[in-house]
């Protein structure tokens, strides 16, 4: 690698990795500020905030990545025209072809990371934050409180006369309507634990007796244990590989919209190298500002044409969004950078 090429690669990764940190801090606030209010849904400590925003972070960087690149290329390049460094490097021989070819190199590498940040590492941690969330609102759906009435556990209303926070309770009441030719049910016992394992939850119940009441007749019998079982209806704990949960695609509007739109957010540092070096390299003199608006123009497009031709027709948008900003970025190359410069 030149000596040059170091040199511009330098100023770019320290803006980069500032950029980076400050939009990365955004787009966590804002995720966290989601996970947050699920919190009036379900109980959650400290920890399980923490691993449901580990979850969100491989969508957090095809979020953030694209977008510091973009931005931080055009201002890169920018101050090196401010301080009138492009104009050496151009009559030294360093021509801004050799800019693009370089940059072009590290936009394909970051896109290249992100593809496979969305191929690989966004099914599982969307599927583990499905499967965590699914778990804690199924824990929430049987968190049974003592002296409340209308609490159901399976197709059983229940009572407890009291409890504590490791789930023990005393003073255990069930009672079961009739329905599907059974009879009514009351069981009393005098203890009960709920155990969860992955979803399926049990209540393991002691010392207790059951009365099912038929029409001439009450039946009683007496245990020392007894098991009722209920699994809630959710998918916890099922894992789809790489390829069934991409497969998808084919069958679910919502996840081709994703992969559509996802692959464009990656791509997008290639599809705007050219245009981010046609905002950067200016004649100081004559084009003092304009630049923020440029960048932010260029992405509110970019950003506009993705989501609607990826809810339209996620089939297709890619290659159509990804080619066009392409081909608008080599135009406007040609024409700002390349016949000047």
């Amino acid at each position: 690698m030149s000596r040059v090429n170091r040199y511009l690669l330098k100023h770019f990764s320290e803006l980069f990795s500032s950029l980076f940190f400050i939009l990365f801090f955004i787009t966590s606030v804002v995720f966290f500020i989601k996970i947050t209010a699920l919190t009036a849904i379900i109980q959650m400590n400290f920890a399980e905030l923490g691993t449901l925003y580990i979850y969100l972070l491989p969508k957090t960087l095809v979020y953030t990545l694209p977008i510091t690149f973009f931005i931080a290329l055009c201002i890169t390049l920018f101050n090196l025209s401010k301080e009138n460094e492009t104009i050496v490097l151009f009559t030294l021989g360093y021509n801004p072809k050799k800019i693009a070819k370089l940059f072009l190199v590290v936009s394909s590498l970051l896109s290249f990371i992100l593809i496979l940040d969305i191929f690989i590492l966004i099914p599982i941690s969307k599927q583990l934050n499905t499967n965590f969330l699914e778990y804690k609102k199924a824990e929430a759906k049987f968190n049974i409180k003592a002296s409340e009435f209308g609490q159901k556990f399976s197709d059983w209303l229940v009572y407890i006369e009291s409890g504590d926070n490791s789930k023990i309770y005393n003073g255990v009441t069930l009672y079961q309507t009739q329905k599907n030719k059974e009879d009514e049910k009351l069981i009393l016992a005098s203890s009960a634990i709920i155990d969860n394992e992955a979803g399926a939850l049990r209540l393991n119940l002691e010392n207790g007796k059951i009365f099912e009441f038929q029409k001439d007749a009450i039946e009683q019998v007496d245990f020392q244990k007894m098991y009722i079982n209920t699994r809630p209806n959710t998918t916890i704990g099922y894992m789809q590989s790489i390829s069934e949960y991409w497969n998808g695609v084919f069958v679910d509007k919502r996840r081709a919209y994703d992969l559509a739109f996802f692959l464009l957010i990656a791509l997008f540092p290639i599809a705007s190298t050219l245009i981010a070096i046609s905002i950067g390299i200016v004649t100081y003199r004559y084009n003092k500002s304009g630049i923020y608006f440029y960048i932010f123009a260029t992405i509110a497009t970019y950003l506009s044409l993705t989501t609607i031709l990826s809810t339209i027709h996620p089939q297709s948008a890619t290659l159509i969004v990804f080619l066009a900003t392409f081909g608008i970025s080599y135009l406007i190359y040609q024409k700002r950078i390349k016949a000047i410069y």
